[in-house]
């Protein structure tokens, strides 16, 4: 490539930052930083929920699975499995029965990403062993960061292809039925979802302000957010949403979701779920 056609390629990271981050952009000088193809796809994430028609290969799927367990692993347990839903009335029942987003029913592939100690557990079974720390919280924490780091993988790759995804947790308003649509086994547990397809072009969703690095990134011991923090992002985010046509901040979203278990919408419930599916949390 002629050094002409490398600055025409390179991504143009400062106006990815000032999307991401408005007045709170950070400067980025290195030339390493400013090419990185990597840091741009990342930096340009955005939620998609409206998507074309363009059918989603098989092949590309298996793409994104193989990104996703070349993953970090807790002790290589691989303690996560992600069940392809395409067919229409399963995916009709994740929102009709589950209580998933409404555009769940339209979205060509849903990805659900399971916190999997079933496999772990059949194989101590078949050689006579005991599967006793499966029921301790630490494994089932394990499992659920196992499927996380897992599916951050194949969105990443899904968006280098060219796709667009959303991360579903509404699919655990109703877990147990989530569960018996895909026939998991006990020891698993649906984590969340993952919609995948091609984005479409007329949806107006572009991407979505953060908190300044500032308010997230310490440095050797942990600093509280302030006042000013909040404000400042409070007016972004509304700046954002106004474009969106729902000028809505962000404190009182937080707020909603902090104030009472009202805003768990169900999902207190969940220790009592996790014991019924065989993953107590003791």
């Amino acid at each position: 490539m002629t050094d002409r056609a490398h600055r025409a390629a390179a991504p143009d990271i400062d106006a990815l930052l000032r999307s991401r981050y408005g007045a709170a952009a950070p400067a980025l000088t290195d030339p390493l930083l400013r090419g990185s193809a990597t840091l741009a796809t990342l930096l340009r994430h955005r939620t998609v929920r409206r998507f074309t028609d363009r059918v989603v290969s098989d092949e590309t799927i298996t793409a994104l699975v193989t990104a996703a367990q070349s993953a970090a692993s807790s002790s290589n347990l691989q303690l996560w499995s992600v069940v392809e839903v395409r067919d229409t009335g399963t995916r009709r029942a994740l929102v009709d029965e589950v209580g998933a987003s409404t555009f769940v029913a339209q979205a060509p592939v849903i990805l659900l990403f399971v916190a999997d100690w079933a496999r772990a557990s059949a194989i101590a079974a078949a050689q006579g062993e005991s599967d006793a720390a499966a029921d301790y919280l630490e494994s089932t924490l394990v499992a659920f960061v196992d499927a996380a780091l897992a599916a951050q993988n194949a969105v990443i790759a899904a968006e280098a292809l060219g796709l667009g995804t959303c991360y579903l947790g509404s699919v655990r308003n109703n877990p147990q039925r989530a569960a018996e649509l895909i026939g998991l086994p006990p020891r698993a547990a649906v984590a969340f979802g993952l919609a995948v397809g091609y984005p479409d072009p007329t949806d107006p969703a572009g991407i979505k302000p953060r908190l300044a690095p500032s308010v997230v990134h310490s440095r050797e011991r942990y600093e509280p957010v302030t006042a000013a923090d909040v404000a400042a992002y409070d007016g972004e985010l509304a700046a954002y949403h106004a474009s969106q046509g729902r000028p809505t901040g962000w404190s009182r979203a937080v707020i909603g979701r902090v104030r009472d278990a009202a805003g768990l919408n169900g999902r207190d419930r969940m220790r009592a779920w996790l014991t019924g599916r065989g993953l107590p949390s003791n």
